[in-house]
């Protein structure tokens, strides 16, 4: 039997309030929210932040778990793949004298609700009655174990405030709202099966009821139901433990349920404390890899660490099938789906902390290439065209209307002209392959996805009259321009593919010729074909005028109606509602980072001096109608050395999910968002970038930054960079692999682990 002192301590968050997200009382306008916020998740299944006790009405539980790569076409929108509903396995319900639970104005003081980040664990506290006022004291505890993905964990506590009361307590297994195909069902073992793919979950559970520290039987009132029914005494203890396994299978896998049966006897083995203290020490594990520490901000450092929180518990480097989606595993907005916000807004914080991870999401890549492929040829080009919007399979699952903000249908252009998620793919794959020197995934996967996406462009790009090839009728990043000709950030995106898919040729050819035969024969590229993509790459339109130093957005651009948005600064609505669509579309007024994400992305592509007339430009002219876009122009604003503008983009980026004032978190947290955080903290501030075979530095720390400090991996070594504002310093240690070069603020430095190199604003000159 479990002590009390070991359900304290399991019941007790981290006594630092900054690892500490707490919501006390109860709001149901904000009760959505609240529960993607406090939602826990471990890359294979997430639940939403959840009361731990079932009351009916508008106190119902907000549970909603979801697993990865769980789709089904069921539903209001025929043939298309939506994230599925898993059962719900907190569900608890308790009646005192045959009265349930209920709502009691008196209770809401007492109520709190606590996400310990450190931990990835929800803890939740209070006092609780019904109609008659007979009442329990409750502490509960769930999480979604970071070390045993399939498990998961609950534990409520409760305490009798009377004695003579008959108690009723229920746990179940609820799968009224799931959706799926009901495959095998006996106690405490459920299948189930999606209508489209096939694909099976299986859920084993089980549950044990503890009276002061005495076992208790269970009546089995159902197939995924354990009742128990006693007498209260005054103060006595109640402990309800639950573990639960979910496991994932193809049509064709083996039987999941043998192995849900597998990983939850071993858990069981295990016993709860131990699930917990492995839970924590991963959890402690990924801190250790990923904590960006700051000194002089605490606003900073908590949404920093919400932040690290959501996107440690996103992804799961053992699975190379699923991805990311828009809203993780904390909500099923956007279907589940996989948009560009992944290669582009997740995949810097996964390379250079967990490559694992970030070779993990990009594996998911390559394995939907068919699907990429099989979009392409059927719009007449060649290569490789990425689904907009993603599921299981890598075919296009953007819906073709969508309710707009002024609740009328809209049609959806975007999975058949945002085509610039190709060039995004193919750079986070580059990326990945720069930062950690991953040859193997380079020679194995890599590779073919840089050929097949630069293919595609080559094809897609058509020679004209003027000598320049162009393609039109395309939707950049901004999207309240649609159909539009020569998008500067597609166009030199593709650019860019292109040359890093001809460089990866002739390294292939020259570095392992073998792998290169069979890539080349297997995709039949020859000479004759790279030399067009060269050609494409030259002459391809970029908008650029060496005159102004702008690069136009498209073409036609500088032409439209200039609105100055400034001029609207207090709207509540996004500026297309108080605008219109149609007028929108005639003005310069963008919807979020497109130059400048360009600017971000690819700051090599802008001549000397010409960054900063470009942002200046397009900022002023941005309507952030996308919860993407200030991460970009923070971290552009950072590293054009104006800290504070880029600090007032980090903390509207944080506000996005930790504001109770943004109601559209309900529908799951923004993660990309998220990424943008560490984004401007680290690529930002801190200045991190990648030059030829070297790691760069160049930090520019807003005023109310004393310090910052993390950790990276960069080709196999673990780094720890600290900067301190006061004196202008840089300390670097090298804590595990071999020496290496790294350029501080445009000077060469050598760096070995025998001492930190320590860098201040006095130091003349670098170690070449």
């Amino acid at each position: 039997m479990n002590s009390p002192e070991q359900w304290d301590r399991l019941m007790c968050p981290t006594a630092d309030s900054s690892w500490i997200a707490r919501e006390g009382g109860y709001d149901p306008l904000l009760e959505r929210s609240r529960a993607a916020r406090f939602a826990i998740s471990n890359g294979f299944f997430g639940v939403r932040g959840v009361r731990a006790i079932h009351r009916g009405g508008r106190w119902a539980a907000t549970s909603r778990t979801l697993v990865a790569g769980v789709f089904d076409t069921a539903g209001e929108e025929p043939g298309i793949p939506k994230l599925a509903v898993a059962p719900d396995w907190l569900k608890v319900r308790i009646l005192l004298q045959g009265e349930p639970l209920i709502h009691h104005v008196d209770d809401e003081a007492r109520q709190e609700r606590i996400l310990d980040m450190r931990r990835g664990v929800v803890i939740g506290k209070g006092d609780l009655s019904n109609e008659s006022a007979f009442g329990v004291k409750m502490r509960s505890f769930h999480m979604a174990s970071l070390s045993q993905r399939a498990i998961g964990m609950q534990i409520i506590l409760l305490e009798m405030e009377q004695g003579a009361i008959e108690v009723t307590l229920e746990a179940s297994i609820d799968a009224v709202d799931v959706g799926l195909l009901s495959e095998r069902s006996e106690h405490g073992l459920s299948v189930w099966r999606t209508r489209s793919s096939g694909t099976r979950l299986a859920v084993a559970a089980a549950v044990t009821l503890q009276i002061d520290r005495q076992l208790i039987p269970f009546t089995v009132c159902g197939l995924s139901q354990w009742s128990w029914k006693w007498t209260s005494t005054p103060g006595q203890v109640i402990c309800l433990t639950r573990m639960v396994a979910m496991t994932r299978a193809g049509k064709d896998d083996i039987d999941p349920a043998r192995a849900a049966q597998e990983a939850l006897a071993s858990a069981q083995t295990l016993g709860w404390p131990a699930l917990v203290a492995v839970h924590e020490r991963a959890w402690q594990d990924r801190w250790a890899c990923s904590e960006v520490e700051v000194e002089g901000d605490p606003s900073a450092q908590r949404a920093l660490r919400f932040a690290l929180y959501h996107l440690n518990g996103a992804a799961n480097p053992a699975d190379e099938h699923v991805s990311i989606a828009a809203k993780a595993l904390t909500g099923d907005d956007y279907h589940g789906h996989v948009f560009w916000d992944t290669e582009i807004y997740l995949l810097p914080f996964y390379t250079l902390t967990w490559p694992e991870a970030a070779r993990a999401l990009l594996m998911y890549r390559f394995n939907t290439l068919a699907g990429a492929r099989q979009k392409a040829a059927s719009m007449g080009w060649q290569g490789a065209l990425y689904a907009w919007e993603s599921a299981d399979t890598g075919a296009e699952t953007c819906p073709l209307q969508v309710v707009g903000p002024d609740r009328k249908l809209v049609d959806v252009n975007c999975g058949k002209q945002e085509q610039h998620i190709s060039a995004d793919v193919a750079y986070a794959v580059w990326q990945y392959w720069h930062a950690t020197g991953d040859d193997a995934f380079l020679r194995e996967a890599g590779a073919e996805i840089l050929l097949e996406t630069a293919r595609f462009w080559a094809s897609r790009a058509k020679l004209e009259s003027d000598g320049r090839c162009h393609i039109r009728g395309v939707i950049g990043p901004d999207e309240y321009h649609e159909s539009i000709d020569d998008n500067a950030f597609t166009n030199v995106m593709a650019r860019w593919n292109i040359r890093r898919a001809i460089e990866t040729a002739a390294l292939l050819r020259t570095s392992w010729p073998e792998s290169w035969r069979r890539l080349s024969g297997q995709l039949k590229i020859d000479e004759a074909e790279l030399q067009r993509w060269g050609r494409v790459a030259e002459t391809i339109a970029t908008g650029f005028d060496s005159n102004t130093g702008l690069f136009e957005q498209f073409a036609g651009f500088f032409t439209l109606e200039d609105i100055d948005i400034a001029a609207y600064a207090g709207r509540s609505v996004p500026i297309d509602v108080v605008l219109g669509r149609e007028r929108i579309q005639r003005s310069r007024i963008v919807k979020q980072a497109d130059v400048v994400a360009l600017l971000a992305l690819l700051p090599e592509e802008f001549p000397r001096g010409s960054a900063a007339a470009n942002f200046e430009y397009y900022a002023s002219r941005c309507g952030h109608g996308s919860s993407l876009s200030r991460a970009m122009h923070g971290i552009v604003a950072a590293r054009l050395g104006q800290s504070e503008v880029a600090l007032d983009f980090f903390r509207q980026t944080s506000a996005i999910d930790l504001d109770d004032t943004h109601v559209a978190t309900e529908g799951g947290v923004h993660i990309a968002s998220l990424g943008g955080i560490w984004m401007i903290a680290v690529l930002g501030f801190a200045g991190v970038s990648f030059a030829g075979d070297h790691l760069c530095l160049a930090p520019a720390l807003p005023a109310a930054w004393k310090s910052l400090s993390f950790p990276m991996q960069w080709r196999g070594r673990h780094l720890r960079i600290e900067i301190n504002d006061a004196s202008a310093g840089v300390r670097v240690t090298l804590e595990t692999g071999d020496p290496l070069k790294l350029a501080i603020n445009g000077e060469l430095f050598a760096l070995s682990s025998a001492e930190p190199l320590v860098v201040n604003s006095k130091t003349q000159a670098g170690v070449a």
